[in-house]
C-alpha cells in the first residue's frame, strides 16, 4: 500500500495540524510505503512573499521530522522538486469538467474570505488531484475540509481511465472521526483563519496565555459544569489517559472545580507531551543543512517515481 500526504507551509503549527494530520502521518508510515510532500506550489495561491514562503518550507520540515516522521520509512519532499507534477495537472485539465470545480466549497470558502479569485485558487483541486495521481496513491489521509476535493480526484482519475484506459489508481479517503475536528480557543475548528489556534512549538510564556483563554461559559467555581460542552475538557481528551478523563469529569460534575483549574491541567498536558519535540526541532534547527539535504535526497527519490508514471501517462495520451 502505498499512502501519500500534502501539507501546505502555511505558518506556525497548531493542535489541529498536530492531531489533524502531523500524528495521523507518523501512525501510517508503519502500514506501508508513505510519501509525505510540503505543497509550496499549493502555497503560492494564498502566499506572494518569496522570503517568507523559503522559511516557512523549512519551518514545516522541521516540525515534521520533530513530530516523529521517519525518514527511513516516509519519502519527505518539497512539492516543487517534482515538476512533473504539472504537467500531470495539465493533462488531467483536459478531462476536467468546468462544472466539478465550480461545485468545490473550498474556493467558494476562499473567495467569501478575501482572496483573490485566481486560476490557482479555482484549478487547486486538479493539481491536488495529480499530486496524487502522480505516485500512484492507494490511501490518502485527508481532513474532512478536503474530502470534497479527494472525491475530485477520483472522479477525475476515473475519467481519465475511461478514456485512454486503466493507468490511474482509484485513491481511497482516510478521515479517523475521533481526531477529524479539533476544537479551537473559541469553539470553532481549530484554523489559523479563524484566529483560534494552540500552538505546538513556542514560547512556553504564550502557550499558557493562549490556553488560559479559551472561551468558556461562565459558571461560578462552587457550580457543577457540563465536560461534554467544555472547549477546555474536548482539547484536553486528546491528551489523557481514560482514567485522567474519567478525573476531569467528575470534577466537573461535582463543583468546586474552575475553569482555571482545567486550562492549568491542559497547559501541562500539552507543554509535557511536545518537551521531547521541542528539544529534537531545536536539534534539527541549528543543522539546517541535514534538513536540506534530506529534503533534496527524498526529492529525487519522489522525481525518480514521478517520472515513471508520467511516461504511462504521456504514452497513455499520445505524447511522445
Amino acid at each position: 500500500m502505498r499512502i501519500l500526504t500534502g501539507i501546505q507551509p502555511s505558518g506556525t503549527p497548531h493542535l489541529g495540524n498536530y492531531f489533524g494530520a502531523m500524528k495521523q502521518v507518523c501512525a501510517l508510515q508503519e502500514k506501508g510505503e508513505s510519501f509525505l510532500f510540503i505543497a509550496d506550489y499549493h502555497a503560492l495561491t494564498t502566499n506572494s512573499d518569496p522570503k517568507q514562503l523559503r522559511e516557512r518550507v523549512v519551518n514545516l520540515a522541521l516540525d515534521f521530522i520533530a513530530c516523529g516522521v521517519d525518514l527511513e520509512k516516509t519519502v519527505f519532499f518539497r512539492q516543487s522538486a517534482v515538476p512533473e507534477v504539472c504537467e500531470l495537472q495539465w493533462i488531467l485539465n483536459t478531462v476536467t469538467p468546468v462544472g466539478l470545480l465550480e461545485r468545490a466549497h473550498s474556493y467558494k470558502d476562499k473567495i467569501a474570505k478575501g482572496f483573490a479569485p485566481n486560476n490557482g485558487l479555482f484549478s487547486y483541486p486538479v493539481l491536488m488531484a495529480a499530486d496524487i495521481l502522480l505516485y500512484g496513491a492507494n490511501l490518502v489521509p485527508v481532513g474532512k475540509d478536503q474530502k470534497q476535493h479527494l472525491e475530485i480526484t477520483r472522479d477525475v482519475a476515473i475519467k481519465f481511465n475511461n478514456q485512454y484506459g486503466e493507468i490511474l489508481t482509484i485513491p481511497e479517503g482516510f478521515i479517523p472521526d475521533e481526531v477529524a475536528i479539533v476544537p479551537g480557543t473559541d469553539g470553532q475548528k481549530m484554523s489559523k483563519s479563524y484566529g483560534n489556534t494552540i500552538a505546538i512549538f513556542g514560547a512556553e510564556k504564550e502557550i499558557k496565555k493562549t490556553v488560559m483563554n479559551i472561551v468558556t461559559d461562565c459558571k461560578g467555581l462552587e457550580e457543577p459544569k457540563d465536560p461534554d460542552s467544555c472547549n477546555v475538557f474536548a482539547i484536553y481528551k486528546l491528551f489523557a489517559t481514560p482514567e485522567e478523563i474519567r478525573t476531569m469529569r467528575e470534577n466537573y460534575l461535582g463543583g468546586n472545580y474552575g475553569y482555571g483549574h482545567a486550562k492549568k491541567a491542559l497547559f501541562e498536558k500539552i507543554w509535557t507531551h511536545f518537551e521531547p519535540m521541542r528539544k529534537r526541532r531545536a536539534e534539527l534547527a541549528a543543522d539546517l543543512g541535514y534538513v536540506e539535504s534530506v529534503l533534496a535526497k527524498n526529492g529525487e527519490r519522489a522525481r525518480a517515481e514521478a517520472e515513471k508514471m508520467l511516461k504511462r501517462v504521456r504514452e497513455a495520451v499520445g505524447l511522445r
